[in-house]
């Protein structure tokens, strides 16, 4: 193995990514080192970039971003037993340490799964972060269970697509919002109904109200309290909410952790056949500029 590795980098908050020659992380104690097959571009990357969270997340600077990854095990620090140099493996990495924008990345064990074997591995990384997102929020947050009556609003983005699947396999009653461009997608998720939000104001779409919102989408929260039942919540992965959102309603902000047990449980579902991974393009690690400029549409993952 060479000494050396390509990875994206930026030198300051605002600056652009550059591609250069770096050491090959060595795995402590507790620690993988990971061949890195794909990495997710996320918004938050952007964000970190851009510098919108130095203040919460300082970080040591010139930074690797990349959150999300999938690859293979290289080698293995002190004291892990549970993965082994050969093992293919996601993670949704911390925002703040060295990401997976980089021919390799080292890791916490306990935030690795074993990779779905019924994709690509590539393809793999654009479950991670996206997943948890929509996991935690439909049943950590929002309480979701079998009957209720559900709006997954901004449907046709990684993360609504994701809590769309989950909500229908739970059994709820999912209306779901998706623009032109990905309505047909998000119809074959299987939800009751999908609401063409460029056409149609929700409260004219949507008959009686729900018990709960997931909002992934800039909707103000006056539209969305008025589509849910008294006792009813909103869980905002996108735009900020009072935990009073009125009308009896409870608004909560969620924020996604890491949690190997639940993305088990993600790539369990993929490797059934029940979870669909939407992965809208594939490029080169060298075009990571235009992917977080907004170069490319949807969950696009970089492959070294």
């Amino acid at each position: 193995m060479s000494k050396t590795m390509k990875a994206a980098r930026f030198h300051e908050y605002g600056g652009p990514l550059v591609i250069e020659d770096v050491p090959i992380p060595e795995p402590g104690p507790g620690q993988v080192l990971v061949k890195v097959a794909g990495s997710a571009n996320n918004p938050a990357d952007g964000a970190v970039r851009a510098g919108a969270l130095q203040a919460m997340l300082p970080l040591d600077l010139p930074h690797t971003p990349g959150v999300e990854v999938s690859g293979t095990i290289e080698s293995v620090g002190d004291g892990v037993t549970d993965l082994a140099a050969g093992d293919a493996v996601i993670a949704f990495l911390p925002m703040n340490a060295p990401g997976s924008a980089a021919e390799y990345v080292v890791g916490s064990a306990e935030l690795f799964a074993a990779a779905p074997t019924a994709i690509p591995l590539a393809d793999a990384a654009a479950l991670p972060a996206t997943g948890l997102t929509a996991q935690q929020a439909l049943f950590e947050h929002g309480g979701l269970q079998s009957g209720q009556r559900v709006l997954i609003n901004g449907a046709g983005g990684a993360v609504g697509g994701y809590a769309v699947q989950l909500a229908v396999l739970a059994g709820a009653e999912v209306i779901a919002t998706a623009s032109p461009a990905s309505f047909d997608r998000v119809s074959a998720y299987g939800p009751a109904q999908v609401v063409d939000h460029t056409a149609t104001p929700l409260r004219e779409a949507i008959e009686g109200e729900v018990d709960l919102v997931f909002n992934v989408a800039p909707t103000p929260t006056d539209v969305l309290v008025g589509l849910v039942k008294p006792g009813g919540r909103i869980v905002s992965a996108t735009s900020p909410i009072e935990q009073d959102a009125g009308a009896g309603v409870t608004g909560i902000r969620m924020g996604v952790h890491a949690s190997a047990e639940q993305l088990d449980e993600l790539v369990r579902k993929v490797d059934l056949g029940q979870l669909t991974v939407w992965v809208a393009d594939r490029r080169p690690l060298e075009e990571i500029n235009d992917v977080q400029a907004g170069g490319t549409k949807g969950k696009t993952v970089l492959v070294p």
